[in-house]
């Protein structure tokens, strides 16, 4: 159970949390319905997640057997065998796409929460499970393709996380601003091309590249990378929070000042990135690091006292 467990990396699930974004940024953190839907999107993408895992260690397979680290994996290690992990490759998909089915049974929504109120808030399900499945297809055109070739392959990885917050508006049915939409791929964007940046570390240390593609960086281009995702992506964030449409939704002139966290939070990963040189994995960064991990509670606490009590 424990090698499942590393196989499936239950941890990374923590990522699947933009699929409430929506709710937070909508207003929909005290609705009670849409916040349940989101919860089921939640458990569903991560669960299509686990499956994906599960194909990427297999397509790894032999790198992974040369990795000084990854070569404990435990497919590349023999304590999980190639055909075991193609069966729960299928049945986690099999468990997302059985809980994104559940959005299609409103009445059954109350007989599991046992509230006669409940209801799942997508109006839209065929979308919702559209979106899950291209997230699925694409990331296996990801493990076995894509992730070979330098820029697509951090552009995919940004768009997964676009995909987990177009799922999380199916499933609360809030319209997502367009701002929003390009803040989140702005921001996965440059967390990767950080994590590439570790890649190309370890390739100049040791002669060796970690990925095929990795040859294809050197720290000039990543460093540039960052800025300027970290630049736009700032700026987006900027025009989101004075646009017409948030002001008049909210209420309130003030969520641009929610910014000094946003910029703090930036300019203290890339210190980590390129001061102290530890980007390699943004979860781990995030869990380790007090500093950024106030920074988030700070900008979240400021952004819902403005959004739900001010």
């Amino acid at each position: 159970m424990k090698e499942i467990l590393k196989l499936i990396r239950p941890q990374q699930w923590v990522k699947n949390l933009f699929v409430f974004i929506p709710a937070f940024f909508g207003g929909g953190l005290l609705d009670t319905d849409r916040m349940l839907s989101a919860l089921l999107a939640f458990f569903s993408f991560s669960f299509a997640a686990s499956s994906i895992y599960c194909l990427n260690d297999i397509a790894d397979l032999e790198a992974d057997r040369k990795h000084p680290v990854k070569c404990h994996r435990p497919i590349a290690s023999g304590a999980v065998s190639v055909a075991q992990a193609y069966s729960l490759m299928a049945l986690f998909f099999f468990l997302s796409m059985a809980v994104a089915l559940l959005f299609f049974i409103p009445h059954f929504s109350s007989f599991i929460f046992l509230s006669s109120s409940a209801r799942f808030a997508s109006e839209e399900p065929s979308y919702f499970i559209f979106v899950i499945l291209f997230y699925w297809l694409l990331n296996i055109a990801y493990c076995l393709w894509l992730k070979h070739y330098a820029i697509i392959d951090v552009c995919v990885v940004a768009f997964g996380f676009v995909l987990r917050i177009l799922a999380g508006g199916a499933a609360t049915a809030i319209v997502l601003s367009k701002w929003l939409v390009l803040m989140t791929f702005l921001l996965t964007l440059f967390l990767s091309f950080a994590k590439r940046r570790d890649d190309v570390l370890r390739m100049e240390a040791t002669g060796e590249a970690p990925r095929r593609n990795t040859s294809r960086y050197n720290l000039t281009f990543i460093n540039q990378a960052i800025t300027i995702t970290a630049s736009v992506m700032l700026v987006c964030y900027i025009m989101y929070t004075v646009s017409p449409e948030v002001v008049a939704r909210f209420h309130t002139d003030y969520l641009y000042l929610t910014t000094i966290f946003v910029l703090v939070g930036l300019l203290r990963y890339i210190q980590l990135a390129v001061v102290d040189q530890q980007s390699g994995d943004p979860t781990k960064v995030i869990w380790r690091d007090r500093f950024t991990q106030c920074v988030v509670v700070a900008w979240g606490l400021s952004f819902l006292l403005l959004i739900y009590l001010v």
